[in-house]
């Protein structure tokens, strides 16, 4: 009891410190496994672990193989909930760039590992492309954490993204097929094996994931399972999803969770957030516990095996040759620029699978006595730790030295998605500017995405946007609601971190009868209310752009929008179509000339004012 209470406590205390420094968790989780397990032998009286993760006949949490049955099922829901972020929607510029990344750069990685392997640690073939196929994958779990806190273009995020979930189940595919290989030997008996294995683990991965995704997803549409229910119940089809799967064909468990994941993500479900909510708070603790668990498991005498220069040698031709290599040659003829390439092929943290199956067919070929196998585990966690060490500390440098770091964040996020929002929203899209749109209606989340608008259903109460890659290159906040309370919220929380170069929010009725009282936030124009900007859109739904001839028109025209409530100045554009946003105080344009453009909602200015 003391123990496992030990791994939750610990858990939580390396995912704090990890929020605070702003590094991936699997960091300070592993560092405190290797420190209550291998590590522990050093100093304690008899010499053994702190926490010991398998019974071996005095302690231990796990009887025989129940360590790894435990984390076959906290991977599956891991996985599930990786999958439940996935958005067709986000991949229409990148989507043949994942694609080849998670096919020939998995064949790239695959057969490059597995050659470095065997020559420098003159492994046989078969454990070096097992240990190859291992650490195919990189992983959510680790890559997410390091995204969040480096401003990248939307794109280079979710190709990262992406690749980091899709690639798990494909990485524990290659895995079984070398496993399969080694179990059953070389030959045509292999061949055939594989062949059929390799055919059920596809057949009942996409079989099972997409139709219990669609039954799973009619029940809650129809109400057939309570509210107070549905998370529970949501959990408990996932596993049994991924234990049927297992059962009619081995190892494909993780590939049927994904795709059901992926299904239930991409419908429109009443309750998709709550659930993912429930699944994002799950997979905090499971991955707390399973990297604690995974790093005491390991033997100081695993670490002493790898203590070496060969480990190094290794670890620079995976990290510094083979994974750029498969990044060009899977982005060849893509719209990636030359800098957006060295920078995927940079960040590649492996995560909690890899860890995970290696600890599992490293002690079954161990325990078989197949030559080489005791290197498996040693070798795949440091791959582990030393890509998500090297990545947590040098991927923000990294990324300013390449130029893929967002200087001026220049996408825009709205809070509220009303017709107002909506177009307001349209426009800026439509000038080639980031924009997401936020609000907890589904409905004008839904009229939004119908007009090809990037929307959130989202509350901003909720930490959740907060830790949201895909809004990495934000740098202005607009809060359009009709709540007073919601907007001034939004700019207290959320100004440092999405509104670094200008949030703004609506006038209050109290500000508007106090004009001398204009906040700088304020947006537009210190009479432009939610109540005036609706009615305004109501009667003239259209944002217009006239062209400035100087300053001084561009003043006139603004007292001309003071004294006509049908006129609402949004926008200055100037000649090269750079857009800035009007606020209330409305005094810090100095430099305005022939080219300029005022965008505004409403009736159209007359010639003749227009002209002055």
């Amino acid at each position: 009891m003391l123990e496992l209470a030990g791994i939750i406590i610990l858990g939580i205390i390396a995912q704090w410190f990890a929020w605070r420094l702003k590094l991936p968790a699997i960091l300070p989780l592993i560092l405190i496994g290797l420190m209550v397990g291998p590590i522990a032998t050093l100093f304690t009286a008899d010499g053994g672990k702190l926490i010991e993760p398998i019974w071996n006949g005095e302690k231990g949490l796990f009887p025989g193989e129940g360590l790894y049955y435990f984390v076959s099922l906290a991977i599956s829901i891991i996985l599930f909930e990786g999958g439940l972020t996935l958005k067709q929607s986000e991949i229409r510029n990148v989507g043949p760039v994942i694609t080849k990344l998670i096919t020939l750069g998995s064949l790239v990685t695959f057969f490059g590992a597995g050659i470095a392997a065997h020559y420098i640690f003159g492994l046989s073939w078969q454990i070096s492309f097992l240990f190859s196929a291992l650490i195919i994958v990189t992983g959510p779990t680790v890559i997410t954490p390091i995204l969040r806190n480096i401003p990248l273009k939307k794109d280079l995020s979710i190709v990262l993204k992406w690749e980091g979930i899709l690639i798990d189940p494909i990485g524990a595919l290659a895995a079984v097929l070398v496993f399969e290989f080694i179990s059953v030997g070389e030959g045509q008996g292999y061949t055939q094996t594989a062949l059929i294995e390799f055919g059920k683990i596809l057949l009942f991965g996409f079989t099972f994931g997409f139709t219990f995704a669609h039954g799973l997803a009619f029940a809650i549409k129809r109400n057939f399972i309570p509210h107070y229910l549905l998370n529970v119940v949501s959990l408990s089809v996932v596993l049994l999803v991924f234990v049927e799967s297992d059962v009619f064909a081995h190892e494909s468990g993780l590939l049927a969770v994904v795709v059901m994941g992926m299904v239930m993500g991409n419908m429109n479900l009443p309750n998709i957030k709550e659930l993912l909510y429930f699944k994002e708070s799950l997979s905090v603790l499971l991955i707390s516990i399973l990297f604690i668990l995974l790093s005491a498991n390991i033997n100081i005498a695993d670490l002493e095996l790898i203590y070496n220069w060969k480990t190094l040698g290794l670890f620079a031709v995976i990290v510094f040759l083979i994974r750029p290599l498969g990044v060009f040659l899977s982005s060849i003829g893509s719209n990636l620029k030359l800098n957006e390439k060295l920078f995927i092929g940079w960040v590649g943290p492996r995560g909690i699978v890899a860890a995970g199956i290696a600890s599992l067919f490293g002690s079954k070929l161990l325990a078989k006595g197949e030559p080489g196998a005791e290197y498996i585990t040693p070798l795949v966690f440091m791959i582990v730790l030393g890509t998500v060490l090297l990545n947590a500390t040098t991927a923000r440098l990294f990324a300013k030295l390449v130029g893929v770091f967002l200087k001026n964040s220049e996408g825009i996020l709205i809070v509220g998605a009303s017709k107002v929002s909506r177009l307001i929203g349209e426009y800026l899209y439509n000038n080639n500017r980031h924009v997401v749109l936020i609000d907890n209606n589904r409905t004008n989340i839904d009229k939004a995405k119908k007009l090809g608008l990037e929307a959130i259903d989202a509350n901003i109460y909720s930490d959740n946007l907060s830790n949201n890659i895909e809004l990495s290159d934000i740098g202005y906040l607009m809060a359009l609601t009709g709540n007073v309370d919601i907007n001034d919220y939004a700019i207290n929380k959320f100004q440092k971190q999405f509104g670094e170069n200008g949030a703004f929010r609506l006038v209050s009725a109290d500000e508007m009868n106090n004009p001398e009282n204009n906040p700088k936030e304020g947006l537009f124009s210190h009479t432009d209310d939610f109540v005036k900007l609706t009615e305004t859109t109501r009667n003239y739904p259209k944002i217009h752009e006239i062209a400035l001839k100087s300053l001084e028109h561009y003043e006139s025209l603004i007292e001309i929008t003071k004294a006509d409530r049908n006129i609402i100045p949004l926008f200055l554009k100037d000649e090269e179509g750079d857009i800035k946003i009007i606020s209330s105080f409305s005094k810090e344009f100095k430099d305005i000339k022939e080219g300029y453009q005022l965008a505004y909602l409403g009736k159209p200015f007359e010639i003749d004012s227009a002209n002055l």
